[in-house]
């Protein structure tokens, strides 16, 4: 029984995972694993077909990955959405760098200057975009006071957390509290 790993870009939810894990099934794959970003199959007695699994993706909102550069980048962007949306407080006092090298087990530089080449962004200002992202879903819930939400995200303090939402989408997090009128976007499309 041989095993195949596939790379998959815009799979960033537990939803996600169902979808790949039920197309892979419908597609006569045994399922081993999926995570974010990734899928394990078995091949037994069944050569896999790729452009078919590829299709059955892309129909699905996904794409299926095959350069190694590529792959790093999405495992750096799978790195940041997991610490940030789904990462407990103590992991978000770490430092970004560390986690990420630690994770993918390269160096920083490395990563950062590859992401930065491929997304037109550093891998700073990608980590910033989703924890704005995140504050937005929190405040949206309004079940946590903006001190708990700059705790809870790693922030230094409520300012810094308020200065740094302001700087990215024009508001106050009081006032996109109160108009709500701009539109949360979906992790995979927060640098967009």
């Amino acid at each position: 029984m041989a095993t195949i790993k596939l790379y998959i870009k815009n799979m960033v939810c537990d939803r996600c995972k169902r979808v790949v894990a039920e197309e892979l099934s419908n597609l006569g794959y045994t399922v081993l694993q999926v995570s974010l970003g990734e899928a394990e199959i078995a091949t037994t007695g069944k050569e896999a077909d790729l452009e078919e699994i590829r299709t059955v993706m892309r129909d699905n909102g996904f794409e299926l990955l095959d350069d190694r550069k590529t792959k790093l980048i999405e495992q750096v962007k799978l790195a940041i959405i997991e610490l940030v949306h789904q990462g407990e407080e103590a992991e978000l006092q770490v430092n970004t760098s560390d986690y990420i090298a630690g994770k993918l087990g390269l160096d920083y530089n490395y990563l950062s200057n590859l992401f930065s080449s491929f997304e037109g962004i550093t891998i700073e200002k990608y980590l910033i975009l989703q924890r704005i992202e995140r504050v937005k879903e929190l405040l949206v819930y309004n079940e946590l006071s903006l001190k708990e939400i700059a705790y809870k995200l790693g922030y230094s303090s409520v300012a810094h957390l308020s200065n740094q939402f302001k700087k990215v989408t024009g508001l106050t997090p009081s006032h996109f509290k109160q108009v709500k009128t701009e539109k949360r976007k979906t992790i995979d499309k927060v640098q967009e």
